[in-house]
């Protein structure tokens, strides 16, 4: 069993799990499940945008402790006054060091469209993904099978949620359908955690028309973003390059800045 596969299967028994502990009726009345979503789509396009989804992640399987102490609290505001479009928030513990807690912290201090960067592989998590103040829910398209994606996508949409559809490879874009609002192809393969730009250049092709697309991991340099922007992608997604600093938010900035000075 790979690691994507392990954490797929360790998810299913956390759902269960949390089912229990909060029950569906218990997530219904939390004070944000009517609140009303920002556009994730929206905020990438819009004019100026720096397109980047700027993530907030602790540790990784691959990586091990990313950065020891990090606080969302500090992390997330600073991304934004960066210019950072969006924000991406791991809520996995087991495996990413992440909690559902991390994502409400975000959600209290920052008027911007939040990832809820998360395994999805259960109805449950939709709803749980609304009720701590998510914008948009992420599927793995290598740990759904297409009518588990239309189903998680199509409650998605019902809640007033954007959904992510993650790919890696040609095979996966099968999973695409109207409910999906962003294509993201991941350039990391989870089952060996190889990184290639060369998979969304590769992946360019086939985006249908009308979808937005972006670009997941191995974007370390403002000139790997000219060069995904000319195979159509408008969105970049990237958290070990900024977090794996001192000050993750001085990152993104420094980041963004140098990006800017290169659109002159």
């Amino acid at each position: 069993m790979n690691i994507l596969s392990n954490i797929a299967a360790h998810k299913r028994l956390e759902v269960a799990e949390r089912r229990v502990l909060y029950p569906v009726t218990h997530l219904v009345q939390s004070r944000l499940f009517n609140r009303a979503t920002l556009s994730m789509t929206e905020y990438l396009q819009c004019e100026g945008a720096s397109g980047i989804i700027a993530e907030f992640k602790k540790m990784s399987p691959s990586k091990g402790i990313i950065h020891a102490g990090a606080r969302v609290e500090e992390i997330t505001p600073g991304y934004i006054q960066a210019g950072a479009s969006a924000l991406s928030v791991l809520t996995d513990t087991k495996f990413f060091g992440g909690s559902n807690e991390d994502l409400l912290a975000a959600r209290k201090i920052n008027n911007c469209p939040i990832l809820r960067k998360d395994f999805v592989v259960d109805p449950y998590q939709v709803i749980e993904a609304k009720s701590i103040g998510a914008d948009a829910i992420l599927l793995i398209a290598a740990i759904l099978t297409p009518a588990e994606t239309l189903e998680l996508a199509t409650l998605a949409r019902t809640l007033g949620m954007e959904t992510i559809l993650e790919v890696h490879g040609e095979s996966e874009m099968s999973h695409i359908n109207d409910q999906i609002n962003i294509l993201g192809v991941n350039n990391r393969n989870l089952a060996d955690f190889k990184v290639s730009l060369n998979i969304s250049i590769g992946l360019s092709e086939l985006i249908p028309d009308g979808i937005l697309a972006i670009s997941e991991s191995g974007i370390h340099k403002p000139a790997d973003i000219f060069l995904l922007r000319k195979y159509g992608y408008q969105g970049f997604l990237i958290g070990e390059k900024f977090m794996s600093t001192d000050n993750p938010a001085s990152a993104c900035g420094a980041f963004i800045s140098e990006l800017k000075a290169g659109e002159k």
